[in-house]
Protein backbone atom coordinates (compact mmCIF):
# COMPACT_ATOMS: atom_id res chain seq x y z
CA UNK A 1 0.00 0.00 0.00
CA UNK A 2 2.88 2.36 0.63
CA UNK A 3 4.22 2.18 -2.98
CA UNK A 4 0.95 3.32 -4.65
CA UNK A 5 0.70 6.13 -2.14
CA UNK A 6 4.22 7.31 -2.88
CA UNK A 7 3.55 7.17 -6.66
CA UNK A 8 0.40 9.25 -6.28
CA UNK A 9 2.26 11.81 -4.17
CA UNK A 10 5.07 12.02 -6.74
CA UNK A 11 2.66 12.65 -9.64
CA UNK A 12 0.82 15.27 -7.63
CA UNK A 13 4.09 17.06 -6.98
CA UNK A 14 4.88 17.16 -10.69
CA UNK A 15 1.46 18.61 -11.38
CA UNK A 16 2.04 21.40 -8.88
CA UNK A 17 5.59 22.12 -10.04
CA UNK A 18 4.69 22.27 -13.79
CA UNK A 19 3.24 25.83 -13.82
CA UNK A 20 6.07 27.07 -11.67
CA UNK A 21 8.64 25.59 -14.04
CA UNK A 22 6.97 27.24 -17.02
CA UNK A 23 6.91 30.60 -15.24
CA UNK A 24 10.61 30.24 -14.41
CA UNK A 25 11.47 29.36 -18.02
CA UNK A 26 9.60 32.39 -19.31
CA UNK A 27 11.46 34.57 -16.85
CA UNK A 28 14.96 33.47 -17.89
CA UNK A 29 14.46 32.87 -21.66
CA UNK A 30 15.74 35.79 -23.71
CA UNK A 31 13.32 37.57 -26.02
CA UNK A 32 13.47 36.65 -29.70
CA UNK A 33 15.27 39.01 -32.02
CA UNK A 34 12.89 41.53 -33.59
CA UNK A 35 12.31 41.15 -37.35
CA UNK A 36 14.78 42.97 -39.54
CA UNK A 37 13.21 45.97 -41.20
CA UNK A 38 13.64 46.95 -44.84
CA UNK A 39 15.95 49.77 -43.80
CA UNK A 40 18.21 47.24 -42.07
CA UNK A 41 18.41 45.00 -45.15
CA UNK A 42 15.20 43.03 -44.74
CA UNK A 43 12.90 42.25 -47.62
CA UNK A 44 9.21 42.14 -48.29
CA UNK A 45 7.12 40.28 -50.86
CA UNK A 46 7.07 43.44 -52.98
CA UNK A 47 10.88 43.50 -52.90
CA UNK A 48 11.08 39.90 -54.12
CA UNK A 49 8.56 40.47 -56.92
CA UNK A 50 10.35 43.66 -57.99
CA UNK A 51 13.66 41.82 -58.32
CA UNK A 52 11.99 39.07 -60.34
CA UNK A 53 10.66 41.73 -62.72
CA UNK A 54 14.21 43.01 -63.11
CA UNK A 55 13.53 46.25 -61.25
CA UNK A 56 16.38 47.49 -59.11
CA UNK A 57 19.54 45.65 -58.20
CA UNK A 58 20.18 42.62 -56.06
CA UNK A 59 19.43 42.84 -52.35
CA UNK A 60 22.62 44.05 -50.61
CA UNK A 61 24.36 41.70 -48.22
CA UNK A 62 23.72 42.68 -44.62
CA UNK A 63 26.68 42.94 -42.30
CA UNK A 64 25.19 40.51 -39.83
CA UNK A 65 28.21 40.68 -37.57
CA UNK A 66 27.61 44.37 -36.80
CA UNK A 67 25.21 45.30 -34.01
CA UNK A 68 21.98 47.03 -34.86
CA UNK A 69 21.69 50.68 -33.94
CA UNK A 70 21.62 50.87 -30.16
CA UNK A 71 21.50 47.09 -29.89
CA UNK A 72 23.71 44.31 -28.64
CA UNK A 73 26.20 42.59 -30.93
CA UNK A 74 24.95 39.15 -32.10
CA UNK A 75 26.08 36.42 -29.75
CA UNK A 76 26.87 38.75 -26.86
CA UNK A 77 23.69 37.90 -24.97
CA UNK A 78 21.79 34.68 -24.41
CA UNK A 79 20.97 32.73 -27.56
CA UNK A 80 17.51 33.17 -29.04
CA UNK A 81 15.53 30.51 -30.88
CA UNK A 82 17.67 30.96 -34.00
CA UNK A 83 21.00 31.50 -32.28
CA UNK A 84 23.03 34.70 -32.57
CA UNK A 85 22.27 35.00 -36.32
CA UNK A 86 18.97 34.59 -38.14
CA UNK A 87 18.52 31.95 -40.82
CA UNK A 88 18.10 34.59 -43.52
CA UNK A 89 21.47 36.07 -42.60
CA UNK A 90 23.14 32.71 -42.91
CA UNK A 91 21.59 32.10 -46.33
CA UNK A 92 22.80 35.55 -47.36
CA UNK A 93 26.34 34.41 -46.60
CA UNK A 94 25.79 31.22 -48.59
CA UNK A 95 24.53 33.23 -51.54
CA UNK A 96 27.44 35.70 -51.57
CA UNK A 97 30.09 33.05 -50.89
CA UNK A 98 31.18 34.43 -47.50
CA UNK A 99 30.05 31.45 -45.43
CA UNK A 100 32.81 28.99 -44.53
CA UNK A 101 31.82 25.67 -46.09
CA UNK A 102 33.86 22.50 -45.84
CA UNK A 103 33.35 19.40 -48.00
CA UNK A 104 34.95 15.99 -47.98
CA UNK A 105 35.12 15.70 -51.79
CA UNK A 106 34.40 17.69 -54.93
CA UNK A 107 36.75 20.63 -54.53
CA UNK A 108 35.75 24.29 -54.50
CA UNK A 109 32.75 23.80 -56.77
CA UNK A 110 31.18 21.43 -54.24
CA UNK A 111 31.23 24.24 -51.67
CA UNK A 112 28.67 26.25 -53.63
CA UNK A 113 25.34 26.08 -51.81
CA UNK A 114 23.58 28.90 -53.71
CA UNK A 115 24.70 29.55 -57.28
CA UNK A 116 23.91 33.22 -57.70
CA UNK A 117 25.01 33.21 -61.34
CA UNK A 118 21.59 31.94 -62.31
CA UNK A 119 20.34 35.52 -62.33
CA UNK A 120 22.63 36.65 -65.17
CA UNK A 121 21.77 33.45 -67.06
CA UNK A 122 18.05 34.10 -66.71
CA UNK A 123 18.40 37.68 -67.96
CA UNK A 124 20.57 36.58 -70.90
CA UNK A 125 18.16 33.77 -71.75
CA UNK A 126 15.18 36.13 -71.74
CA UNK A 127 17.07 38.61 -73.94
CA UNK A 128 18.32 35.94 -76.37
CA UNK A 129 14.96 34.33 -77.11
CA UNK A 130 13.38 37.29 -78.99
CA UNK A 131 16.47 37.75 -81.17
CA UNK A 132 16.32 34.09 -82.14
CA UNK A 133 12.70 34.57 -83.14
CA UNK A 134 13.61 37.65 -85.17
CA UNK A 135 16.27 35.63 -87.01
CA UNK A 136 13.74 32.98 -88.07
CA UNK A 137 11.20 35.60 -89.15
CA UNK A 138 13.88 37.48 -91.10
CA UNK A 139 14.81 34.32 -92.99
CA UNK A 140 11.16 33.62 -93.87
CA UNK A 141 10.65 37.20 -95.07
CA UNK A 142 13.88 37.08 -97.10
CA UNK A 143 12.81 33.87 -98.82
CA UNK A 144 9.36 35.29 -99.53
CA UNK A 145 10.91 38.36 -101.17
CA UNK A 146 13.28 36.15 -103.17
CA UNK A 147 10.37 34.04 -104.38
CA UNK A 148 8.46 37.14 -105.51
CA UNK A 149 11.50 38.43 -107.41
CA UNK A 150 12.94 35.18 -108.80
CA UNK A 151 9.95 32.87 -108.82
CA UNK A 152 10.30 29.14 -108.88
CA UNK A 153 13.46 27.82 -110.52
CA UNK A 154 12.08 25.71 -113.37
CA UNK A 155 13.65 23.32 -115.85
CA UNK A 156 15.03 25.15 -118.88
CA UNK A 157 13.99 22.45 -121.38
CA UNK A 158 11.14 20.84 -119.48
CA UNK A 159 11.09 17.30 -118.08
CA UNK A 160 12.64 14.54 -120.17
CA UNK A 161 10.25 11.89 -118.97
CA UNK A 162 13.23 9.67 -118.10
CA UNK A 163 14.44 9.34 -114.52
CA UNK A 164 17.81 8.55 -113.00
CA UNK A 165 18.41 7.09 -109.52
CA UNK A 166 19.81 9.75 -107.21
CA UNK A 167 19.47 8.47 -103.63
CA UNK A 168 19.00 4.94 -102.32
CA UNK A 169 16.31 3.97 -99.81
CA UNK A 170 18.86 3.83 -97.01
CA UNK A 171 20.14 7.32 -97.83
CA UNK A 172 16.60 8.68 -97.85
CA UNK A 173 15.89 6.98 -94.51
CA UNK A 174 18.92 8.67 -92.96
CA UNK A 175 17.87 12.04 -94.39
CA UNK A 176 14.28 11.82 -93.15
CA UNK A 177 15.33 10.49 -89.77
CA UNK A 178 17.57 13.52 -89.37
CA UNK A 179 15.06 15.97 -90.87
CA UNK A 180 12.03 14.66 -88.99
CA UNK A 181 13.78 14.56 -85.63
CA UNK A 182 15.21 18.05 -86.15
CA UNK A 183 11.80 19.51 -86.96
CA UNK A 184 10.33 17.91 -83.84
CA UNK A 185 13.26 19.11 -81.75
CA UNK A 186 12.89 22.61 -83.16
CA UNK A 187 9.17 22.80 -82.38
CA UNK A 188 9.51 21.41 -78.86
CA UNK A 189 12.56 23.56 -78.20
CA UNK A 190 10.78 26.73 -79.31
CA UNK A 191 7.77 25.84 -77.19
CA UNK A 192 9.94 25.21 -74.14
CA UNK A 193 11.76 28.50 -74.67
CA UNK A 194 8.77 30.75 -75.30
CA UNK A 195 5.85 29.02 -73.59
CA UNK A 196 6.72 30.00 -70.03
CA UNK A 197 6.91 33.65 -71.03
CA UNK A 198 3.99 33.79 -73.48
CA UNK A 199 1.52 31.23 -72.07
CA UNK A 200 2.28 30.91 -68.38
CA UNK A 201 3.30 34.54 -67.89
CA UNK A 202 1.63 36.83 -70.47
CA UNK A 203 3.34 40.18 -71.06
CA UNK A 204 2.60 42.60 -68.26
CA UNK A 205 1.86 39.85 -65.73
CA UNK A 206 5.13 37.93 -65.88
CA UNK A 207 5.96 38.14 -62.20
CA UNK A 208 2.90 39.40 -60.42
CA UNK A 209 1.91 37.58 -57.28
CA UNK A 210 -1.16 36.12 -59.02
CA UNK A 211 0.95 34.79 -61.93
CA UNK A 212 3.44 33.17 -59.58
CA UNK A 213 0.71 31.49 -57.57
CA UNK A 214 -0.98 30.32 -60.81
CA UNK A 215 2.26 28.70 -62.00
CA UNK A 216 2.64 26.93 -58.70
CA UNK A 217 -0.85 25.48 -59.12
CA UNK A 218 0.10 23.33 -62.14
CA UNK A 219 -1.74 24.87 -65.10
CA UNK A 220 -2.38 22.77 -68.26
CA UNK A 221 0.45 24.60 -69.98
CA UNK A 222 2.81 23.36 -67.26
CA UNK A 223 1.73 19.78 -67.96
CA UNK A 224 2.25 20.28 -71.69
CA UNK A 225 5.71 21.69 -70.97
CA UNK A 226 6.61 18.56 -69.04
CA UNK A 227 5.60 16.32 -71.97
CA UNK A 228 7.39 18.66 -74.39
CA UNK A 229 10.61 18.30 -72.43
CA UNK A 230 10.27 14.51 -72.40
CA UNK A 231 9.77 14.42 -76.18
CA UNK A 232 12.67 16.80 -76.75
CA UNK A 233 15.10 14.80 -74.61
CA UNK A 234 14.23 11.44 -76.19
CA UNK A 235 13.93 12.48 -79.84
CA UNK A 236 17.47 13.81 -79.50
CA UNK A 237 18.79 10.25 -79.80
CA UNK A 238 17.15 9.85 -83.22
CA UNK A 239 18.71 13.14 -84.31
CA UNK A 240 22.17 11.98 -83.24
CA UNK A 241 21.75 8.68 -85.09
CA UNK A 242 20.57 10.46 -88.25
CA UNK A 243 23.49 12.87 -88.00
CA UNK A 244 25.97 10.00 -87.89
CA UNK A 245 24.35 8.15 -90.80
CA UNK A 246 24.22 11.25 -93.02
CA UNK A 247 27.87 11.98 -92.30
CA UNK A 248 28.96 8.44 -93.15
CA UNK A 249 26.92 8.29 -96.37
CA UNK A 250 27.76 11.68 -97.84
CA UNK A 251 30.99 13.04 -96.41
CA UNK A 252 32.99 11.76 -99.41
CA UNK A 253 30.72 13.70 -101.80
CA UNK A 254 30.97 16.95 -99.84
CA UNK A 255 34.71 17.56 -99.87
CA UNK A 256 35.26 21.04 -101.42
CA UNK A 257 36.89 21.14 -104.87
CA UNK A 258 37.54 23.56 -107.72
CA UNK A 259 34.14 23.10 -109.30
CA UNK A 260 32.67 24.79 -106.23
CA UNK A 261 34.48 28.01 -107.13
CA UNK A 262 32.88 27.97 -110.58
CA UNK A 263 29.49 27.31 -108.99
CA UNK A 264 29.87 30.34 -106.72
CA UNK A 265 31.15 32.51 -109.59
CA UNK A 266 27.95 31.83 -111.56
CA UNK A 267 25.67 32.36 -108.57
CA UNK A 268 24.73 28.71 -108.38
CA UNK A 269 21.99 29.12 -110.95
CA UNK A 270 19.93 31.17 -108.49
CA UNK A 271 20.83 34.31 -110.43
CA UNK A 272 20.30 34.05 -114.17
CA UNK A 273 19.13 30.97 -116.06
CA UNK A 274 22.37 29.03 -116.57
CA UNK A 275 23.29 26.31 -114.10
CA UNK A 276 26.99 25.76 -113.41
CA UNK A 277 28.35 22.20 -113.55
CA UNK A 278 28.37 20.23 -110.31
CA UNK A 279 28.94 16.73 -109.04
CA UNK A 280 26.47 14.83 -106.82
CA UNK A 281 26.40 17.77 -104.40
CA UNK A 282 26.93 21.34 -105.54
CA UNK A 283 28.65 24.02 -103.47
CA UNK A 284 25.39 25.25 -101.94
CA UNK A 285 24.46 21.76 -100.82
CA UNK A 286 27.93 21.30 -99.37
CA UNK A 287 27.40 24.40 -97.24
CA UNK A 288 24.14 22.94 -95.98
CA UNK A 289 25.84 19.59 -95.31
CA UNK A 290 28.70 21.01 -93.26
CA UNK A 291 26.40 23.42 -91.44
CA UNK A 292 24.22 20.48 -90.40
CA UNK A 293 27.20 18.35 -89.38
CA UNK A 294 29.11 21.03 -87.47
CA UNK A 295 26.25 23.01 -85.97
CA UNK A 296 24.14 19.90 -85.47
CA UNK A 297 27.06 18.18 -83.78
CA UNK A 298 27.54 21.18 -81.52
CA UNK A 299 23.84 21.21 -80.64
CA UNK A 300 23.98 17.49 -79.88
CA UNK A 301 27.08 17.88 -77.70
CA UNK A 302 25.59 20.74 -75.68
CA UNK A 303 22.35 18.80 -75.36
CA UNK A 304 24.20 15.79 -73.97
CA UNK A 305 25.96 18.09 -71.53
CA UNK A 306 22.57 19.35 -70.38
CA UNK A 307 21.33 15.79 -69.90
CA UNK A 308 24.49 14.69 -68.06
CA UNK A 309 26.04 17.82 -66.50
CA UNK A 310 28.05 15.85 -63.92
CA UNK A 311 29.49 13.45 -66.49
CA UNK A 312 29.94 15.59 -69.62
CA UNK A 313 31.07 19.08 -68.63
CA UNK A 314 32.17 20.97 -71.75
CA UNK A 315 32.73 24.62 -71.05
CA UNK A 316 35.23 24.49 -68.20
CA UNK A 317 37.63 22.47 -70.38
CA UNK A 318 36.87 24.61 -73.42
CA UNK A 319 37.56 27.82 -71.48
CA UNK A 320 40.86 26.35 -70.28
CA UNK A 321 41.97 25.75 -73.88
CA UNK A 322 40.88 29.24 -74.93
CA UNK A 323 42.79 30.75 -72.01
CA UNK A 324 45.94 28.86 -73.02
CA UNK A 325 45.61 30.28 -76.52
CA UNK A 326 45.04 33.77 -75.11
CA UNK A 327 41.79 34.04 -77.07
CA UNK A 328 39.90 36.17 -74.48
CA UNK A 329 42.63 38.81 -74.69
CA UNK A 330 42.12 39.14 -78.44
CA UNK A 331 38.84 40.92 -77.78
CA UNK A 332 39.85 42.61 -74.54
CA UNK A 333 38.34 40.10 -72.10
CA UNK A 334 39.75 38.68 -68.89
CA UNK A 335 40.59 34.97 -68.74
CA UNK A 336 37.47 32.82 -68.74
CA UNK A 337 36.54 30.79 -65.65
CA UNK A 338 37.87 27.25 -65.77
CA UNK A 339 36.38 25.86 -62.54
CA UNK A 340 32.63 25.70 -63.11
CA UNK A 341 29.96 24.17 -60.93
CA UNK A 342 27.54 21.78 -62.67
CA UNK A 343 24.88 24.50 -62.54
CA UNK A 344 27.19 26.91 -64.34
CA UNK A 345 28.03 24.27 -66.94
CA UNK A 346 24.30 23.84 -67.61
CA UNK A 347 23.77 27.60 -67.90
CA UNK A 348 26.51 28.01 -70.51
CA UNK A 349 25.36 24.86 -72.31
CA UNK A 350 21.74 26.03 -72.46
CA UNK A 351 22.66 29.41 -73.93
CA UNK A 352 24.98 27.84 -76.51
CA UNK A 353 22.37 25.17 -77.29
CA UNK A 354 19.72 27.81 -77.96
CA UNK A 355 21.89 30.19 -80.00
CA UNK A 356 23.36 27.50 -82.30
CA UNK A 357 19.92 25.92 -82.72
CA UNK A 358 18.44 29.21 -83.91
CA UNK A 359 21.21 29.61 -86.50
CA UNK A 360 20.74 26.02 -87.70
CA UNK A 361 16.96 26.42 -87.90
CA UNK A 362 17.37 29.50 -90.09
CA UNK A 363 19.65 27.55 -92.45
CA UNK A 364 17.28 24.59 -92.58
CA UNK A 365 14.34 26.88 -93.42
CA UNK A 366 16.27 27.99 -96.52
CA UNK A 367 17.04 24.34 -97.33
CA UNK A 368 13.37 23.40 -97.05
CA UNK A 369 12.41 26.28 -99.34
CA UNK A 370 14.81 25.17 -102.09
CA UNK A 371 13.72 21.54 -101.79
CA UNK A 372 9.99 22.31 -102.08
CA UNK A 373 8.55 25.45 -103.66
CA UNK A 374 11.87 27.03 -104.62
CA UNK A 375 13.01 24.56 -107.28
CA UNK A 376 11.10 22.37 -109.70
CA UNK A 377 11.96 18.69 -109.45
CA UNK A 378 14.09 18.98 -106.30
CA UNK A 379 11.55 17.22 -104.06
CA UNK A 380 11.77 13.99 -106.08
CA UNK A 381 15.36 13.46 -104.97
CA UNK A 382 14.26 12.73 -101.40
CA UNK A 383 10.74 11.68 -102.28
CA UNK A 384 11.07 8.72 -104.62
CA UNK A 385 14.86 8.86 -104.98
CA UNK A 386 14.45 9.19 -108.77
CA UNK A 387 14.94 12.56 -110.51
CA UNK A 388 14.18 13.65 -114.05
CA UNK A 389 17.16 13.28 -116.36
CA UNK A 390 16.94 16.88 -117.61
CA UNK A 391 16.86 18.14 -113.99
CA UNK A 392 19.94 16.08 -113.18
CA UNK A 393 21.83 17.38 -116.24
CA UNK A 394 20.97 21.00 -115.47
CA UNK A 395 21.90 20.93 -111.77
CA UNK A 396 24.45 18.09 -111.49
CA UNK A 397 25.87 17.57 -114.97
CA UNK A 398 29.24 16.22 -113.79
CA UNK A 399 27.50 13.66 -111.61
CA UNK A 400 25.33 12.50 -114.54
CA UNK A 401 28.46 12.06 -116.65
CA UNK A 402 30.01 9.91 -113.91
CA UNK A 403 26.88 7.75 -113.62
CA UNK A 404 26.60 7.30 -117.40
CA UNK A 405 30.31 6.49 -117.65
CA UNK A 406 29.99 3.78 -115.00
CA UNK A 407 26.87 2.44 -116.69
CA UNK A 408 28.48 2.23 -120.12
CA UNK A 409 31.63 0.66 -118.66
CA UNK A 410 29.52 -1.97 -116.94
CA UNK A 411 27.58 -2.79 -120.09
CA UNK A 412 30.82 -3.00 -122.13
CA UNK A 413 32.43 -5.43 -119.70
CA UNK A 414 29.34 -7.65 -119.59
CA UNK A 415 29.54 -10.80 -121.72
CA UNK A 416 26.44 -12.16 -123.46
CA UNK A 417 25.07 -15.44 -122.26
CA UNK A 418 25.63 -18.43 -124.58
Amino acid sequence: MRRPALLIAFLAGLTLLGPAARIHAQAVSPPEDPPVTAAEGGQTLDDILARQRGEGGARPLRDIAAPAAGGTPPGAGPLGTLGPVSDSGQWDRFRHGTEKVTVSAGGDTAKIVIQDGGMWWQKTRVATAPWGGYLLLAMIVLLAVFYLLRGRIRLSHGPAGITIARFSALERFAHWLLAGSFILLGLTGLYSLFARQMLLSPPGTANTEAAILARQGGAPAETLLAYTKWIHNNVAWAFILGLILVFVFWVAHNIPNRTDLVWFAKGGGLVGKSHPPAKKFNAGQKIIFWAVILLGGSVAASGLSLLFPFDLPLFGKTFAVLNQLGAPGWIGLDPLPEQLAPQEEMQFAQLWHAIVSFVLMAIIIAHIYIGTVGMEGAWDAMGSGEVDLNWAKEHHSLWVEEVEAKSSAGSTQATPAE
